[in-house]
């Protein structure tokens, strides 16, 4: 049996042909990346260790909230709408779900 991640990864790849948008979350930090697969070329990436995002002195939650906005701000500026969400080893609830939902309400789909 696979693990999640791999699970999850497969999936993400073999069903869609969009770039991934892949989440990983550490005890203290979120970092946000946009892969294309094709390329192998990360094409936009947020995390909390950005110095707007660090000097705010913020909850995890909000800090989730603004690392998703800030990766949708970039994406669309690139001309990209579309990705796929690849949520890793995580499952979909507490920072990753908001992460997300602060993506789409940005104008991100996935």
């Amino acid at each position: 049996m696979k693990n999640r991640k791999q699970r999850v990864r497969y999936k993400t790849k073999s069903v869609s042909s969009r770039n991934r948008l892949t989440v990983f979350r550490s005890n203290n930090h979120i970092y946000v990346q946009l892969i294309d697969d094709n390329n192998g070329v990360t094409l936009a990436s947020a995390s909390s260790l950005e110095k707007s995002i660090r000097d705010k002195n913020l909850q995890r939650k909000e800090m989730a909230e603004i690392i998703g906005k800030n990766i949708a701000k970039k994406i669309i500026a690139k001309g990209i709408d579309k990705v796929a969400f690849d949520r890793g080893k995580y499952k979909y609830h507490g920072l990753i779900k908001i992460l997300a939902d602060a993506a789409r309400s940005e104008g991100l789909n996935f």
